[in-house]
């Protein structure tokens, strides 16, 4: 049977409407979802919740996975296994987080448009969140398309970006709201990164910007110079027409492309909701032209 995509948006974004994921796919279907993904850049399923297993044996079609998703490392218990990364406001003991929990803290940078890994040396290549628990109000998950936001840029930009590096890190888009209390450890094992601002995708050719709330600076240009640039770019690629906004139902799963996306997530009552999602990241070890992927 063929997979059938719906266009939820005028650039990019489909809706999967015929695949259960709880059921066994053979190599024709997926070829299909990866064709989708590649020309979409994000893709929505509906479906019944997976368990973590399923879960990670479906992304790990795409690729590996990371082997170590916990970001914070001090004094904190794991609620779900290690294959995936606990996007909840949820501890260990499946409660509600206090106000001072360093996790619900960390949690609320996701809240700043960003893309999944941008962080790491190996970036990332598809992020697959699973929602088990939603809220009845909030809570929605926004995507830019960087590839259209690229193709808008005036081609004066286009020139002036052409061959320019960002360095990023996990402290910079914590530090925007105020989080520092990182410990040595946690420092040491995600140093600063730096990346190409503007990027080839390796099978449709297209370039995309690469931006993040992570990003700190430009490499070789002045520190508010480049900040600015940053900034700049990142209120262009989040106006209204390169945007899409999912409202989650229990049982979606997400995919979306790293490399040519970013997104966000929308605010709750954190206090008020239990909200229960999951994501398998799928790492990008090979895509390594045009990339400057080195430690700063």
């Amino acid at each position: 049977m063929a997979v059938t995509v719906k266009q939820l948006h005028p650039l990019f974004v489909g809706e999967i409407q015929n695949v259960d994921l709880s059921q066994p796919m053979d190599d024709a279907a997926f070829a299909e979802i990866q064709d989708a993904i590649d020309t979409n850049a994000v893709l929505i399923f509906h479906g019944p919740t997976l368990d973590e297993d399923a879960q990670a044996t479906f992304a790990e079609r795409f690729g590996p996975l990371y082997a170590d998703n916990r970001l914070l490392k001090t004094g904190l218990k794991d609620r779900i296994g290690p294959k995936l990364v606990d996007i909840s406001n949820l501890n260990e003991n499946n409660e509600k987080m206090d106000r001072n929990d360093r996790r619900r803290m960390f949690g609320l940078a996701n809240q700043l448009w960003h893309t999944d890994a941008s962080f790491k040396k190996v970036t990332a290549k598809y992020s697959l969140l699973h929602a088990h628990t939603v809220v009845p109000e909030g809570g929605e998950t926004q995507f830019a398309d960087m590839r259209a936001a690229y193709d808008a840029l005036p081609q004066k930009m286009k020139d002036r970006i052409e061959g320019m590096v960002a360095e990023h890190c996990i402290a910079t888009s914590r530090a925007q709201l105020g989080f520092t209390e990182f410990s040595d450890a946690e420092r040491a094992a995600l140093p600063p990164v730096q990346h190409d601002l503007v990027r080839v995708h390796p099978v449709t050719g297209r370039k995309a910007l690469y931006l993040a709330s992570h990003a700190s600076h430009i490499v070789g240009m002045p520190l508010p110079e480049g900040r600015m640039l940053i900034r700049d770019l990142m209120e262009h690629a989040t106006q209204p027409q390169f945007v899409h906004t999912h409202t989650w139902q229990v049982g979606d799963l997400v995919i979306w492309d790293n490399r040519c996306t970013m997104h966000r997530a929308r605010p709750y009552d954190l206090d008020a909701y239990r909200r229960d999602m999951r994501r398998a990241t799928v790492m990008d070890p090979d895509y390594m032209e045009g990339a400057v992927q080195k430690t700063a």
